[in-house]
């Protein structure tokens, strides 16, 4: 195995992936490639600085496979999985960011080596989603060899289950490879992790310029770039808009002067919140939910007609509430079936009167309506799945 062959086989996979990729190639760029002692590196490892490979392993990939792990090891970067660890196990963490990741490099074209975690069933979830889903006693392997991120150690698959890690870190002189890189400070998180999001804009620009970031990762960074707002702030923006209190600015009368001062004209909002029975939300989100719309509705002035729905309507409802009532959550409201939307739509059409805001809390896994509505439908959504039609705003 020759060095240098190494070093020359990587920059040709990274040149292949700027003029294939260019969205992933411009983010691996951005990381020197530096060998690795194989005592603390046995695949490849990033600091979110620079690219640290095992030249052994290096050697045993495909050209295409090369271009994967350089791949593999940016987009983590671009993602700032380096610092949204948090208060997480280290190797479920690095796992559940390889589930993360490794689909959207799949669906894109790319060759992962053998070994890769790659299940379609993480594909379009966050690590963040990801991670309960592992277990403490996963076998797998990621692909990333893990690095410290200032938040202390958890390395190892052993101190992920409790024990205790070793009290010296595993440091070399350096002579067979670079030694491993220290722990980035807070200080250090934040201004990588600043940098990592300007890149990651400049890249996707530059892709999209060239007609070449399409398909999955495009929607994922369109995503990304889209501001995020708390639900709450974006569910209270989206009731106030219907609130019914105004100024008119109608002539008085000639007994009133000739002055034209603006009233206040006040009227009541019927808004209609729909519960997603079907046992696919937990009792602790609904009551969030509803403990919220309580707030804004004291706000609003708005009468709120509640009722629930899986397959079939609640038997029980709808249940009234007048703007001075608290709005809360009726003692039993039974459901656990499938979820199926239409019978809201028609319950309202029999009824013959529209509200003004149709407010909907579920997991959006059902049967729609064919035809959009002509009243506003607010969908607050717990999941991944889409809406036909509506405003969505997503919960977690």
């Amino acid at each position: 195995m020759d060095l240098h062959d190494i070093e020359t086989k990587l920059a040709a996979a990274r040149t292949r992936l700027i003029l294939d990729k260019p969205f992933l190639g411009a983010l691996a760029l951005r990381l020197p490639m530096i060998a690795a002692d194989p005592k603390w590196c046995q695949t490849t490892s990033t600091d979110a600085r620079s690219f640290y490979y095992n030249p052994a392993y290096i050697d045993a990939l495909s050209m295409e496979q090369a271009q994967f792990v350089l791949a593999n090891q940016a987009l983590h970067c671009a993602l700032s999985h380096f610092s949204r660890r948090q208060h997480r196990s280290r190797f479920r963490w690095n796992i559940a960011c390889d589930h993360a990741i490794n689909p959207l490099l799949v669906k894109d074209g790319l060759i992962p080596p053998p070994g890769t975690l790659v299940l379609e069933c993480y594909e379009g979830m966050t690590a963040e989603e990801i991670y309960p889903c592992i277990d403490e006693n996963d076998s797998d392997e990621p692909l990333e060899q893990p690095q410290q991120d200032g938040e202390g150690s958890g390395d190892s698959k052993e101190e992920a289950k409790g024990h205790e890690p070793e009290q010296e870190n595993s440091k070399h002189d350096g002579a067979s490879g670079a030694a491993e890189p220290q722990p980035l400070s807070a200080s250090e998180l934040e201004s990588l992790t600043a940098q990592w999001q300007q890149r990651l804009a400049g890249a996707a620009q530059q892709a999209q310029q060239a007609g070449k970031l399409g398909g999955i990762l495009g929607r994922m960074v369109g995503e990304l770039m889209q501001p995020k707002l708390p639900w709450r702030m974006l569910l209270a923006r989206y009731m106030t808009q219907f609130a019914r209190d105004d100024y008119s600015y109608m002539h008085p009368s000639r007994r009133e002067g000739e002055m034209i001062l603006p009233s206040l004209r006040s009227a009541q909002a019927d808004i209609l919140v729909v519960i997603d029975s079907s046992g696919s939300i937990s009792e602790q989100e609904v009551d969030e939910f509803m403990s919220e719309v309580n707030a804004i509705k004291g706000q609003l002035r708005a009468r709120i007609l509640l009722h629930a729905c899986d397959t079939a309507l609640a038997e029980d409802g709808p249940w009234l509430f007048e703007p001075w009532d608290e709005f809360r959550l009726p003692k039993s409201i039974k459901g656990g079936g499938g979820t199926d939307f239409r019978p809201v739509f028609d319950w309202i059409s029999r009824k013959g009167r529209e509200p003004d805001l149709l407010l909907y809390f579920t997991d959006a896994l059902g049967e729609f309506p064919p035809v959009e509505p002509a009243f506003p439908v607010l969908w607050l959504v717990k999941g991944k799945a889409p809406v036909p039609w509506g405003q969505r705003i997503q919960l977690n």
